[in-house]
């Protein structure tokens, strides 16, 4: 009997551990799941750098015809629509956008903050600096975020992290200073309207890193898109009174019109949708990476649209020094932050 007893429990043992490697086994990621989230995060990586890359362009394009606040107002307003109409096809989402809008002083905040004074800031210094300028001072925003944060919020300072902030300031302000544009009638003005061009979009960057530690301080209850309508309802409210009251409406072409719907809902609405799903499956820091590569897009196409001449040696090594300032600042910690757009 104990013979016996001893076969059997050895048995179901066995069987056990046989079962428990089976459920490892059965858990474990499959080749074919790991490839398609490869690619899926492939195909998403590239779509979001080729957005960003377009959407800059085009607003390079808007903006040497039309009021930057006006740009800014119909770009954020077709946004919300997009992303209302997303919210409403789920009830947990729906849910979700009502608790959000319930919070009145936090929606006002972060619409101030995210999209009043980030998109009036970026849409009016890319008026006076072109937008491979204002694309590459976007992309500091990592290394922005990490000032603020050792500033005015006891952040945790490393070498690194300081040598790449430096580095990728530095590398942007001699960019802006040695890459002349070809043209005083579309890049910009020298001299006053270039450092008054970079210090909005700069001021604009920095409004929206503080976004990002408002955003989760107040809403990380709930998901990102969830708030957006609420969010980006209040930033379109704002830069629609602006509007109004300074900026003559006669003149706008229809067609310009329908450029700047199209980048509000062809190109920053699905560049929002991206970014979140980019985060969710590698993380923010991956995420905000990839803003590296917007800066050389978009100077490659101002050069290729005929907008500046081509960019010389000397340029792109400065691109490179801010790229990797930046790229140091990531890699000293996580991204405090969700990439702009």
């Amino acid at each position: 009997m104990p013979d016996a007893a001893g076969g059997l429990g050895s048995l179901a043992r066995r069987r056990s551990e046989e079962a428990m490697k089976g459920s490892r086994m059965w858990n474990r990621p499959r080749p074919a799941a790991t490839s398609r989230t490869a690619l899926t995060t492939s195909v998403l990586s590239v779509t979001l750098v080729l957005l960003l890359s377009a959407s800059w362009l085009l607003v390079g394009y808007l903006v040497s015809g039309v009021s930057p606040l006006l740009v800014a107002a119909g770009r954020t307003g077709a946004s919300f629509i997009v992303f209302a109409a997303i919210v409403l096809l789920s009830a947990r989402s729906r849910s979700e956008a009502r608790i959000a809008a319930r919070r009145g002083g936090t929606v006002a905040l972060l619409g101030l903050l995210g999209f009043f004074l980030y998109y009036a800031g970026t849409m009016l210094g890319a008026a006076f600096i072109g937008p491979s300028r204002t694309g590459l001072i976007i992309s500091l925003l990592p290394s922005l975020t990490f000032v603020i944060g050792a500033v005015a919020f006891g952040e945790r300072v490393t070498r690194n992290k300081v040598l790449g902030a430096c580095l990728a300031l530095g590398g942007a302000l001699a960019y802006a200073i040695a890459d002349k544009p070809a043209s005083e009638g579309h890049a910009g003005a020298e001299g006053l309207y270039l450092v008054g061009g970079a210090l909005l979009v700069f001021g604009g960057t920095a409004s929206y890193a503080l976004y990002g530690y408002v955003f989760r301080a107040r809403m990380a209850d709930l998901s990102a898109l969830s708030a957006l309508p609420a969010i980006t309802g209040a930033g379109a409210a704002m830069l629609a009174v602006t509007v109004v009251l300074f900026v003559p409406l006669v003149g706008v072409a229809p067609s310009d019109w329908a450029a700047i719907a199209g980048l509000g809902a062809g190109l920053t609405a699905p560049v929002f949708l991206i970014l979140h799903r980019l985060i969710l499956l590698k993380g923010a820091l991956f995420t905000a990476s990839l803003m590296l590569a917007v800066p050389f897009l978009v100077r490659l196409g101002e050069w290729g649209l005929g907008w500046e001449a081509a960019p010389g040696a000397f340029s792109l090594l400065l691109l490179l020094i801010c790229a990797g300032g930046v790229w140091l600042t990531l890699r000293g910690g996580p991204a405090e932050t969700e990439a702009a757009t």
